[in-house]
Parts: structure tokens; C-alpha cells; sequence
């Protein structure tokens, strides 16, 4: 039974020698004593084994490296477990440069996979870089959930919007699933939207894969194209957008484009505490064409009734409408 009290050696030795005894199993050279030897450091310590596994992780996230080469990783002169090897550890760090190039990692905690979740709260942006290159961009009150698998790179938005910047590998496709729709790509930039029970796409360069619930409902997108995938999961036909407008709130913008006040107070609401409301359907439809600040919404508010004929009602429950100004 393995020992799992605290291994009194420090971390980098017994890194060490995790990375000799796999270099020498992999050389195929171990005689049965040896293995015997082995398998009787890995049992020692329940830290022995996790840095032991962690290297057999690396080596099958790397499969599709050619095998010669990822053999000649391991084809290099050891002495013994004891001795400090800095070769040992260089054999790490070699597997682990050769799974990254290939575009495959395999996390530290997880064998099976990286597995993570990203969320930003109100008025909040965040950019994080995934391992292997690609990077997220979540706006205000956003929710992604990321999955890498040696069969393909999965995110899910749970909700809020996203930008990815994927990093191109043809064998590894990238897929973000958004409610009803879902988006393959194998290396490009894209936003993602998801709202109650439809998505939105736009592509700002390289070309996306948009497909509804119905495997019959697909649609390729390319730069400066976007689609909707409503909430029965119909892909709507491609349709030239506004990628300067949709991704402007990454530099804290708001920037309407003849928008319908319904589009503006569905996007301020993101912005906000309490949700903006538009009193009746005919006010929904004036269109308005501006810029504004995603953090200074009041500003917004402030602007309406200069610009259009609107006035702003504060509501019992902290909420405000846009009613009609006669």
C-alpha cells in the first residue's frame, strides 16, 4: 500500500527522479530488479506517483509526435535515482515543449484533460490565455466553461459574450457551444454571443462553422459575416454585421448603429444593475446611432431625451423605463 504521508523531499528531487525512472522505462534498457526498483519509488509516496503519472500524461498527449523523436527524448545517459539529474529534468520540459508544439497539453492536475471556468461579474472584463495559444475575451457577466481533450477543444458559454482568438491546428478543432448553436473553427476570431435561448456569431477574420441543433441547420461564416441561432436551434443565413460596432465593447464602448431602442436597452441591461426597460412596442422600434461608455450608462440615460422623443422613468424597484416624452 502506498505511503501517503508527506514526502520529506523537496519537490525538484523527487521531480527528478520521476523524470530519470520514465526516461530509463521508456528506453526500454530496465532490468526486472530495476523495474522492481521502480516501482517501489512510485509506491513510496503518493507525490512520487502524481509527478511519475504526470510525465506518462505528457508522453500520450503527445502521440501524434513522431515516435522517433519523441524516443530520442528518452534515449539519453542516466546514473542513479539519487543523483541529482539534470538531464532527468530536461527530459520533462523536452516532452512537455514537444506536446505544446504539436498544439496538445495535458494539465497537471488532470490527466485526462485542462479543464477550467472563466466568469466576469458586472461592468467586468477578462482575458485569459488557454494552453494551447488560443485566448478568451469575456465581457460583463459572462460564464465560460473550457474542456480540452485529445479529440478537440471544447468551450461552453454558458451565458454572456465571448471573443475567442483560436490558435490554428486543422487536427484539433476548436468548438464553442453556445445554447442552441455551436461554432467549430480550426484557428480565427470570433465573437459569441448568448442570450436567454439564442446565440449570436460574428467572425472578424478567418472562417467559422455555425450549426443549430438540427444537423441539417449549418452555415460557414466567414470575416465580416454573422448569423443567429434561435431558440429551436435554426441557423439564420449568413448576414454582413458591423464587427467595429459588435466588438467595441472591448475598449468599453457601447456603439449603436441604427439599433432599435429594444437592441439598446437589451444591451445597457448588461451594463447595469437593475434592467432598462422600453415602455411600449412602438417606442422599441426608434432607432438611435451613438456612442457611449460601458461604464457610464447614466450617461446614456442622461442623452436619451436630447436625442429622441423619450423620457426616463425610475421604477419602484430600482429599474428604469423609456417611456414616451408627450
Amino acid at each position: 500500500m502506498r505511503d501517503t504521508r508527506e514526502c520529506t523531499c523537496d519537490s525538484a528531487s523527487v521531480r527528478d527522479a520521476a523524470a530519470t525512472w520514465f526516461s530509463r522505462m521508456q528506453s526500454q534498457s530496465m532490468s526486472a530488479a530495476e523495474k522492481a526498483e521502480c516501482d517501489a519509488w512510485r509506491a513510496q509516496h503518493a507525490t512520487h506517483e502524481a509527478e511519475y503519472q504526470w510525465l506518462v500524461s505528457l508522453w500520450a498527449a503527445a502521440d501524434r509526435v513522431p515516435k522517433a523523436r519523441l524516443q530520442a527524448l528518452c534515449e539519453m545517459p542516466v546514473t542513479t535515482v539519487r543523483r541529482r539529474s539534470v538531464l532527468g529534468f530536461g527530459l520533462a520540459a523536452s516532452v512537455l515543449a514537444v506536446a505544446v508544439g504539436a498544439g496538445v497539453w495535458m494539465h497537471e492536475q488532470s490527466p485526462g484533460g485542462y479543464r477550467a471556468d472563466f466568469a466576469t461579474a458586472l461592468g467586468e472584463r477578462k482575458a485569459v490565455t488557454l494552453p494551447d495559444g488560443s485566448s478568451i475575451e469575456l465581457n460583463s457577466r459572462s460564464r465560460v466553461r473550457v474542456n480540452f481533450e485529445r479529440q478537440r477543444r471544447s468551450v461552453e458559454l454558458e451565458q454572456g459574450e465571448a471573443m475567442f482568438t483560436v490558435a490554428h491546428d486543422s487536427e484539433w478543432p476548436f468548438v464553442v457551444q453556445a445554447g442552441p448553436g455551436q461554432v467549430t473553427v480550426t484557428g480565427t476570431r470570433f465573437d459569441v454571443r448568448h442570450d436567454g435561448e439564442q446565440a449570436r456569431v460574428a467572425v472578424e477574420s478567418g472562417t467559422v462553422r455555425v450549426q443549430g441543433t438540427d444537423a441539417q441547420s449549418v452555415v460557414s461564416l466567414s470575416a465580416g459575416l454573422g448569423t443567429v441561432v434561435n431558440a429551436k436551434g435554426q441557423v439564420a443565413a449568413a448576414q454582413p454585421v458591423n464587427t467595429q460596432a459588435l466588438l467595441a465593447w472591448r475598449k468599453g464602448q457601447l456603439v449603436f448603429d441604427n439599433a432599435t431602442l429594444a437592441q439598446v436597452a437589451v444591451e445597457v441591461s448588461r451594463y447595469r444593475d437593475k434592467p432598462l426597460h422600453v415602455s411600449t412596442p412602438e417606442l422599441a422600434q426608434l432607432r438611435l446611432s451613438s456612442v457611449f461608455k460601458t461604464d457610464d450608462t447614466e450617461a446614456l440615460l442622461t442623452a436619451l431625451p436630447r436625442i429622441l422623443p423619450v423620457a426616463i422613468k425610475n421604477r419602484a424597484d430600482g429599474s428604469q423605463e423609456i417611456i414616451s416624452a408627450k
